[in-house]
C-alpha cells in the first residue's frame, strides 16, 4: 500500500502526535537516534503475506499488506508516558481501523501492539496493522495485475470457428479398423458478432 496515503491520514487525525510522523526504516536506527522528537510515530511497512490461489483458470489470491508503527514516547515520567500511551493507541485506532489506504484494498485492521523498549528516557511501542487486497483482477476489461493476465491480453480475439467431421463408420467394409477414412462428411463455420 501507499504509505503516503497512510502518513496524510495520521497526520490528519491524530492530534497527539502534533505531526511528528514520518517513515521509520528500522527499529534499531529509531532506537539509536537520541534526537528523535515525542511523541513521534514512524510508519514501516513490514510483510505482505498472500494466500494460495482460488481460483483453477486464473490468478486471485488474497495479499496481506502489513505496516507497523512504531511510537516514541518520552519517558522521564513513567506514569505520564504510560497515560500518553494510552491515548496515542486510542488516536491510531481512530485514524486508521476502518480507513481504506486505496481502492483496491479493504478496510484496515488491527494486528496488536507491543512494547519494544523502556529506558529511562524514552518508550518505544510498535502497533501492527494491516489491509488485504486482490492479486489478479475479476473482469478482462481491467489492466492486467499478473503475467498469465498480461499474456491472455495479447491474444487476439475470438472472431468464430469453423467445424469439419469425419464421421467414423465401423461397418465400412474397407477399413481394417473402425476410424475416421478422410471424407469429410459434414462442415459448418459460425461467426462471432458482437
Amino acid at each position: 500500500m501507499k504509505i503516503s496515503a497512510l502518513l496524510t491520514q495520521l497526520r490528519n487525525h491524530c492530534p497527539g502526535l502534533a505531526n511528528q510522523v514520518a517513515v521509520g526504516v528500522d527499529l534499531a536506527l529509531l532506537q539509536g537516534n537520541g534526537a528523535l522528537p515525542t511523541p513521534s510515530a514512524h510508519v514501516t511497512p513490514i510483510a505482505d503475506p498472500a494466500s494460495p490461489g482460488t481460483a483453477q483458470n486464473a490468478t486471485r489470491q488474497a495479499v496481506r499488506d502489513r505496516i507497523a508503527i512504531t511510537l516514541v514516547l518520552d519517558a522521564t515520567d513513567g506514569a505520564r508516558a504510560l497515560d500518553q500511551l494510552d491515548d496515542l493507541r486510542a488516536e491510531l485506532w481512530r485514524a486508521l481501523v476502518g480507513f481504506k489506504p486505496g481502492a483496491a484494498y479493504n478496510p484496515i485492521e488491527y494486528d496488536g501492539g507491543e512494547l519494544v523498549s523502556l529506558t529511562a528516557t524514552r518508550l518505544f511501542y510498535q502497533l501492527r496493522f494491516f489491509a488485504e487486497f486482490q492479486l489478479g483482477r475479476n473482469l478482462a476489461s481491467q489492466p492486467a495485475e499478473t503475467w498469465r493476465e498480461r499474456e491472455l491480453d495479447g491474444l487476439p480475439s475470438f472472431a468464430g470457428v469453423t467445424v469439419r467431421v469425419d464421421a467414423i463408420d465401423p461397418s465400412d467394409p474397407n477399413l481394417k479398423h473402425p476410424g475416421p477414412d478422410g471424407r469429410l462428411e459434414l462442415t459448418f463455420s459460425g461467426d462471432v458478432t458482437q
